[in-house]
This record gives C-alpha cells, sequence and structure tokens, in this order.
C-alpha cells in the first residue's frame, strides 16, 4: 500500500511540473493554439512556432510561390531503424530525449533516402513550411552554381554590378561574386543580432522599405581587409548574390527555385520565399519548406548534385562549395572562427570525411555526410538567434548530428 502511495504521490508531482511537456510550451503559444502574430509580432514569443512555419499566412507578409514537383521523390521508411544514441556532457541519451530538451519544432533522419526517423513537435504537421532563416543562403549558393552552368554567370570572379547594376559604383558593387560566396569581401558589415546591428538595418529595410534591402546595401562603404583574406560573416553579402541572381536571369529566387532544384529533385510540397518592399526575395534568410523537401534537399546534397542520371547542381561547384580542402586557409575548419570552416555559403565540419551543413539562427540545421548517404534536418524555435543562452542547444544538436553518424555507420573522426 505504502508502494501504492508513493507511486501515485511521484505521478502527481510529475504532473504538476508538466511532465510529458514540451519545452516551453506555454511561452511558445500553445494555449493559445500557436498563433501566427501579424508584420510586427510574428518573431516574438508567443508567435514563434505558427508563424515560423506558415509564415505565408502571417497578415501583411508577402511571399513568391514555389510549386511542388508534378511528381514526389518517394521518401519510404526504413525497415526496422536502428535506435539513435549520442553523447552529451558525459550522459548517454536517445532521440527521443533531444526532442524533451530542446525546442525542435520538426526532425528527420534519412540514410540513402529513407527515413530513419521523423517527428513533429508544438503541433506541427508534415505540410507545414518551416523557415530557414540562414539556411536560405546554401539554396541561394546552390542557384548562383547552376546558374554559372547554364552560362547565365560567366565568371565567380566577375564584380556584382556586372549583373546588379543597381550596386554600380559602390564596394558591393565591385566586389567578386566568389568573395560574396565565401563571405570574404572585406567590407564592414555587423552582425551581433543585438537590434543595433547592420544585420538589422538589412532585415528592417528589406521588410519596410520600398527599396528593400537595397536600401542598406548600398551604405556599406568601409573595407578592412583586401577581399579574399579574412572571413566574417554577413548577411548582407547573400543578398547581394540574390540580386545578382535577379539581374543575371531575369527572373526571383522563387521561379529558380522551382524551376532549378524542387522540380527536378521531386517536391512533394509547396515552398516560398519572403518577397521585401522592392519585389526582391529575401536570399539572406526567408526561404521555406517542408520538412520533408528539407531532407530531399539534403538527399540530393548527398549525391553530390544527382538525381538519377540528372546533374541537377554542377558537381565540381558542390565540391567547391562544401569541401574543406578546396577552402583557403582563412576559411578552413577552426581558422576564422571556431571549430567550423565554410565554403559557398555551406558551414564545413573539421571530419576527415567531408560534412557540411547549413545553419540557420534560432536553430535551423541541415547536416549531410554524403558517403555515408546520412542526412539530419532540424527545424527548432530557440529563444536567442545566436550566442548567448542556446550555447548549450548548439552543442547538443551538434552531439545529436554525432551521435546520428555513430548509429547510422557514418564517420566522426
Amino acid at each position: 500500500m505504502r508502494r501504492i502511495h508513493l507511486a501515485l504521490a511521484t505521478a502527481l508531482v510529475l504532473a504538476a511540473l508538466g511532465a510529458g511537456a514540451e519545452p516551453d510550451e506555454a511561452l511558445l503559444g500553445k494555449a493559445q493554439g500557436y498563433p501566427v502574430g501579424n508584420a510586427t509580432t510574428w518573431g516574438n514569443n508567443p508567435y514563434r512556432v505558427g508563424s515560423w512555419s506558415a509564415l505565408d499566412r502571417v497578415p501583411g507578409v508577402h511571399v513568391a510561390r514555389v510549386a511542388p514537383a508534378s511528381h514526389a521523390r518517394p521518401l519510404p521508411a526504413m525497415a526496422a531503424p536502428p535506435a539513435v544514441h549520442y553523447r552529451h556532457r558525459e550522459h548517454s541519451y536517445s532521440l527521443d530525449d533531444y526532442l524533451e530538451h530542446q525546442r525542435a519544432t520538426g526532425l528527420l533522419i534519412l540514410k540513402d533516402g529513407q527515413i530513419v526517423a521523423e517527428r513533429y513537435r508544438y503541433g506541427r504537421e508534415p505540410g507545414a513550411r518551416f523557415l530557414s532563416f540562414s539556411m536560405a543562403k546554401s539554396v541561394t549558393s546552390l542557384l548562383v552554381g547552376i546558374a554559372q552552368a547554364k552560362g547565365l554567370i560567366a565568371s565567380l570572379d566577375d564584380p556584382a554590378e556586372k549583373y546588379a547594376p543597381a550596386l554600380a559604383g559602390t564596394p558591393y558593387g565591385a566586389t567578386h561574386l566568389r568573395h560574396l560566396l565565401t563571405m570574404t569581401s572585406g567590407l564592414q558589415f555587423s552582425e551581433r543580432y543585438d537590434g543595433n546591428d547592420d544585420v538589422t538595418r538589412l532585415a528592417v529595410a528589406f521588410m519596410q522599405s520600398p527599396r528593400g534591402a537595397m536600401e542598406v546595401l548600398q551604405t556599406i562603404t568601409q573595407r578592412n581587409a583586401p577581399p579574399g583574406e579574412h572571413f566574417a560573416y554577413a548577411s548582407g553579402e547573400t543578398e547581394v548574390l540574390g540580386y545578382v541572381l535577379r539581374g543575371a536571369t531575369g527572373q526571383g529566387l522563387a521561379a529558380l527555385t522551382q524551376a532549378w532544384l524542387w522540380q527536378p529533385m521531386g517536391a512533394e510540397h509547396e515552398a516560398f520565399w519572403r518577397t521585401g518592399g522592392d519585389g526582391q526575395e529575401g536570399a539572406f534568410a526567408f526561404f521555406n519548406a517542408s520538412l520533408r523537401d528539407w531532407g530531399r534537399l539534403g538527399v540530393l546534397l548527398a549525391d553530390n548534385g544527382r538525381v538519377g542520371e540528372h546533374q541537377v547542381v554542377p558537381r565540381d561547384y558542390l565540391m567547391d562549395a562544401t569541401d574543406e580542402y578546396r577552402q583557403s586557409h582563412a576559411l578552413r575548419p577552426g581558422r576564422s572562427i571556431p571549430y567550423y570552416g565554410y565554403g559557398y555559403q555551406f558551414w564545413l565540419l573539421p571530419f576527415k570525411e567531408r560534412t557540411f551543413l547549413m545553419r540557420g539562427v534560432h536553430g535551423q540545421h541541415l547536416f549531410v555526410q554524403p558517403a555515408s548517404g546520412l542526412v539530419m534536418v532540424v527545424t527548432s524555435a530557440w529563444e536567442h538567434p545566436g550566442g548567448g543562452g542556446d550555447d548549450n542547444a548548439r552543442a547538443e544538436t551538434d552531439a545529436l548530428w554525432r551521435g546520428v553518424l555513430a548509429s547510422l555507420g557514418g564517420r566522426i573522426d
């Protein structure tokens, strides 16, 4: 009888503490049904979960839509997938433990194009289109590579102003595309996420000014280092590439994404780019797609840009974008920044086996290790955009990826 009373008491305590609740679900808007907010509040709590998985439903937000493929590429479930375990801070955890620890809205693990695990949290469903933040930069890079292969961009050593005449006579206009891709322009662009930096000015202009992001890009004038010598993360560089793509092709990013990526890779769901005040898509942060289609993009990258016999993304460009051994000294892992390296808008991991990721603030990740056929997508609603209280979240997400590699036959040395 005493054991029964103890068990009941334990159950009551756990219930009082919210056992089984998703992390910070009250703060993130569960009681309100995870609302989307409006054009002013969409990025704040309690609107993050709702708006970051349905930005096209936010009043006052405009988007350019990307149609799904005529035939979706199958993502079959793996028969009897192995359990995923990882170690973090000297403890061993399961995949479900990660979901109980972190504010993940979606998680997808693929091995050779088969689903090992697929999870949705905070009431999200497979049709949700998740905001990528800076994972969008990598999508923009892929479009640049395809445009070059098609002859629409003659050379990555061309200055941006050749294709974006509005930047003629400005430092960004004089910067070569290769240096924009690697964020080595040498231009001073502050990205601290404190509300008083250049990336804030860029985002506000993009959303509110009739001239869009160009209003800020034309004001970036101080060059602190010669181009190509020093890595400095700057969202402005990617937005310049967005204007370059429009000038080079005569089409917006949505049309290019649909024709060059979504159709050939077999996307299942409609995607969309948020557009700014001048109608330009937000190349630096505003592409939205379903979890499975992020996964299909990862499979395309794991297959070195091929779908069957069709080379969708030029292989040599993709290797330049994602192989640490093709980077200059300044871009190798652990050189300009701790741990990571950088390619053409992709982050590079310090493994012997080529391993890279697309990463966005607030916990968006797409990890790829081509040789093992492993892909992991995580979408999240972390509290902080970078630094601060999410250091543990980043470390645990990296530990989870290492656990996926260890559990499913990848390499982590």
